[in-house]
């Protein structure tokens, strides 16, 4: 079988490349170029992320190649990113970075070059669901990763290979140190690639034409607080950076894009049951028919809350759990599991 690693210079994805050639299969390495810029040191495709893939790559005797996907990466990715930052919701990039550039514009740029499968070295596993016959995930014992891959479709599941899922964390390095990986005890990348400051609200105001204007803070009952530097700097949850003292903690609960107001209140205004998700992506389970009792989380590092979903409109569900849920967040994503498998996932409205 002929296989197309995405090779981000990371451990993972080097360790993947050297499983799947052990394995048997003609192994091809490709690191994507995503943005302009990226050449900067750590970043997961930046110029040194290249050469580290292409030292490992060397070293264990495959071809690498650098692709540009930096017009998907902007369309899919950078523009997504802003243009739901600025209607006060608040993206995972990640997310939308898996499903339209790291699979399916790799995946087409696979099958071009003479590929049957792309292969990644994300911590889950390629499986069907026992009921249902549906390609899905299962999840990893270590550094489970799922949540971030809801949105693949059946196609790209079917055609993608993840060889390190079986494995922890240390087994990886413990074999890029046996087979003499020089990325063998290279750190994970961290955060957001192209905003590596975390500075998002600079980000957004140095790549668009937008203006976000300032506007108030407010209590639940509409009272003003004070002045916030524009909706695009704040997240549902969040308390520091506020640049507000109210002599009690307050929390970001609500973002009213109409209004220009961020709504300040207490940890427990936080707390919610039923949350809307839109363009749910079903995996592993059909889309729900009926009330279908699943697990779901909110947050990549939540763990798994009881809860029952059921359909309220197209590609739309409603997820009511059992106990409430903390800063349920628009923007973000909400995937749910039957047992150890993704049944599926969507984006939170509300």
């Amino acid at each position: 079988m002929k296989v197309a690693v995405g090779m981000s210079g990371g451990v993972d994805s080097s360790v993947a490349a050297y499983l799947l050639k052990e394995q048997g299969h003609d192994v091809i390495g490709i690191t994507m170029a995503l943005f302009e810029g990226a050449d900067k040191e750590g970043l997961c495709c930046g110029l040194s992320a290249a050469e580290d893939a292409r030292a490992v790559a060397d070293s264990i005797g495959i071809p690498h190649y650098v692709f540009n996907f930096k017009k998907e990466f902007q369309k899919y990715v950078i523009d997504y990113f802003i243009s739901e930052y600025l209607r006060g919701a608040t993206p995972n990039p990640c997310i939308a970075c898996n499903r339209y550039v790291k699979w399916e514009a790799l995946l087409n740029r696979a099958m071009e070059i003479g590929a049957d499968h792309i292969a990644t070295g994300h911590y889950a596993a390629v499986t069907k669901h026992p009921n249902t016959g549906r390609y899905t995930l299962k999840t990893a014992e270590s550094k489970d990763q799922t949540y971030a891959l809801y949105a693949l479709t059946q196609y790209q599941l079917e055609h993608t290979l993840m060889p390190v899922g079986q494995y922890s964390k240390t087994e990886i390095r413990e074999t890029a140190k046996k087979i003499g990986l020089r990325v063998a005890d290279k750190p994970d990348s961290q955060d957001i690639c192209f905003v590596p400051d975390g500075d998002y609200n600079r980000f957004i105001s140095e790549n668009t034409d937008a203006v976000v204007p300032e506007g108030d803070f407010v209590d639940s009952r509409g009272n003003v607080l004070g002045r916030h530097k524009g909706i695009s700097a704040y997240t549902i949850g969040q308390r520091k950076g506020l640049g507000i003292a109210l002599g009690v903690p307050a929390y970001v609960t609500k973002i009213d894009v109409e209004k220009n107001q961020v709504v300040l209140g207490s940890n427990d205004e936080l707390f919610k049951t039923n949350v809307l998700v839109r363009d749910y992506n079903p995996m592993g389970l059909d889309m729900p028919k009926a009330e279908t009792r699943v697990k779901g989380k909110l947050r990549y590092n939540q763990s798994m809350a009881e809860c029952i979903i059921r359909p309220v409109g197209e590609n739309m569900i409603e997820a009511v759990f059992d106990k409430p849920q903390r800063a349920v967040t628009p923007g973000q994503a909400a995937v749910f599991y039957d047992g150890e498998f993704v049944a599926g996932g969507g984006i939170i409205v509300e």
